[in-house]
């Protein structure tokens, strides 16, 4: 071992650390650099290797942050706090806590985007783990090693849909890196205990495959019998390696995404941040909205654009949440109305994906709609005949949601609820700013990217980001707080209403709908200790040896501090 926390006569914590020289200042978790005290530099031969200046971390963190506004463009600001997590991951965290809401763009959406389509030519120093088809009969070697022994949460990809941007083969490792950054950074959860994976699968993106420079396995993708084979592997060595493990899948594609998260969902602690994170967080910002406009959740028509794995998943969450308002399961069905690329789907069509059947309107619904064509209702139709008093978009389709759209819409509703969620921002279905001037400011609005801040009655405004980081992070340290065995759509619901419970909204109409980036550590806290009750209650938890739960889950949280070293 290279080193092991301990604590001295007065119960202060230190770590007993092997390493020495460069080796010690080579290790991103242990390096301190200018803040190694002359006692440490004296006891482990680092006279000599480091300026003699005796620094702390508070000024670091303002050295590094006056490095990162240094940089021209988002991709240099991006692959700089990439190295600093390399190098040492103690003030990498501590600046994304000091700085979260200038970062927080860079360090996942929409930078990570651009981190992954250039991840090829970026790259540096290995981080997580990737697996490639042809190592597949290695896996459990892999996985052996020492180094893994206190990773409790997986990230996992193979990269074939990252965000709106499509197959980035193994430059999708980005995604499960930034993905795990957020656990730490927004819940607490130790570096040690994260793991990012890439399954490299190959990759059909013909720009990598020519490319002399990709990393990946330059194959085209593996499919069928071989792919499922390859994953049954992977799950199969981590359930045996890691009893305890939670495993979030990110941006697989659909025809993939949706049948191994039922495939799996049974046989361990595992989720799918793109179909329930994004629905738990859509859900919250909702349960928040309904609040500024004073109607019931149960009389909300809503219309979704994109009726992939997340527009389902987002309804599925919402429609079980209409049905604990008061609604029969039909009268909750009725109250949807989901778009994707043969028109608004209806329950004649032959094409239906399972997961997308449950949301198909009946042909008789539209029976007196005025139509162009009844076997293709576009958004607008729907707009037009339904009156939804919620729009949510997860297309990937930039500016589909237009002014003759949005300005129909606002005809109808009062307050209209406008979600634009696709990411990066290049993919928003539409810009805050012109939602609220098509309006006339009523519009209630939560989008998947950042934005810069609108003029909301003559006074800037916060846009809100319905950015999953509100849910995953306290999700997975809620579910590891208590080892809970499985993760049922409940918690999802839990954690939705908790972070409905956080909304500044609540107190005041006027305010925002989400809290901002810089309370997210008690927004996770909140998450977490909603979710881990929720694996206590369902008897799904294998620790339940706790006095008070919040005081339990806040001394896990890890801090980015220096602790003292000595010899070991």
């Amino acid at each position: 071992m290279e080193y092991q926390l301990a604590k001295d006569s007065d119960g202060k914590p230190y770590l007993k650390v092997a390493l020495t020289d460069f080796s010690l200042i080579s290790h991103p978790l242990l390096n301190k650099g200018t803040a190694f005290p002359q006692k440490e530099r004296e006891a482990f031969g680092l006279i000599g290797l480091l300026p003699p200046s005796e620094t702390n971390l508070t000024i670091q963190r303002a050295r590094s942050f006056e490095a990162f506004q240094s940089k021209a463009s988002d991709i240099e600001k991006y692959i700089y706090l990439r190295d600093l997590q390399d190098s040492n991951e103690t003030l990498f965290y501590s600046l994304i806590q000091e700085h979260i809401t200038e970062l927080m763009p860079i360090v996942y959406t929409p930078i990570v985007g651009l981190g992954c389509q250039r991840y090829s030519h970026i790259y540096r120093r290995p981080r997580g783990v990737f697996i490639s088809y042809p190592d597949r009969d290695h896996i459990e070697q892999i996985f052996a090693n020492p180094r893994f022994n206190e990773v409790k949460v997986i990230v996992v990809s193979d990269g074939e849909r990252i965000l709106g941007l499509g197959d980035q083969g193994a430059g999708g490792m980005g995604i499960p890196i930034g993905k795990l950054a957020l656990y730490t950074a927004c819940a607490g959860i130790p570096p040690t205990a994260t793991l990012p994976v890439l399954l490299d699968t190959g990759t059909n993106n013909p720009g990598l495959q020519k490319d002399p420079l990709y990393i990946g396995w330059q194959h085209e993708r593996v499919r069928g019998k071989d792919y499922i084979e390859f994953i049954d592997a992977f799950v199969t060595t981590i359930k045996k390696r890691f009893p305890h493990i939670l495993l979030q899948w990110e941006d697989f594609a659909q025809e993939n995404a949706n049948p191994l998260l039922e495939r799996y969902r049974d046989q361990l602690c595992t989720f799918n941040d793109d179909i329930q994170g994004t629905a738990a967080v859509a859900a919250g910002t909702l349960f928040a909205a309904i609040r500024v406009t004073g109607t019931r959740l149960r009389d909300q028509r809503i219309a979704v654009l994109g009726a992939g794995s997340a527009g389902c998943g987002i309804s599925k969450l919402i429609m079980q949440a209409m049905i604990e308002d008061g609604l029969s399961p039909q009268e909750a069905k009725q109250r949807f109305f989901l778009v994707d690329q043969p028109g608004l789907l209806l329950d004649d069509m032959i094409d239906l994906l399972p997961f997308q059947k449950p949301f198909a309107q009946s042909r008789n619904t539209i029976t007196k709609w005025q139509c162009d064509n009844t076997n293709a209702i576009s958004l607008k139709e729907v707009v037009k005949n339904v009156h939804p008093t919620l729009l949510i978009g997860v297309s990937g389709q930039p500016g589909v949601f237009t002014e003759e759209i949005v300005r129909e819409m606002a005809i109808h509703v009062e307050r209209p609820v406008i979600f634009p969620l696709s990411n990066p921002t290049s993919r928003s279905e539409a810009n805050p700013t012109d939602l609220m001037n098509w309006t006339n400011e009523k519009a209630v609005i939560g989008t998947g990217s950042p934005f810069g801040e609108m003029i909301k009655q003559g006074n800037p405004f916060r846009v809100d980001q319905t950015n999953n980081c509100y849910i995953f992070p306290g999700m997975g340290l809620g579910l590891i707080a208590v080892k809970a065995r499985r993760v049922t759509e409940k918690m999802f619901m839990a954690a939705a209403k908790a972070l409905a419970d956080c909304s500044p909204a609540k107190a005041d109409p006027t305010a925002n709908l989400l809290p901002p980036l810089t309370t997210i550590r008690d927004v996770s806290l909140q998450v977490a200790v909603a979710v881990a009750q929720e694996a206590v209650a369902e008897g799904i938890a294998d620790f339940t040896e706790y006095r008070d739960l919040e005081t339990h889950i806040h001394e896990m949280m890890w801090m980015p501090e220096y602790l003292p070293y000595k010899k070991w």
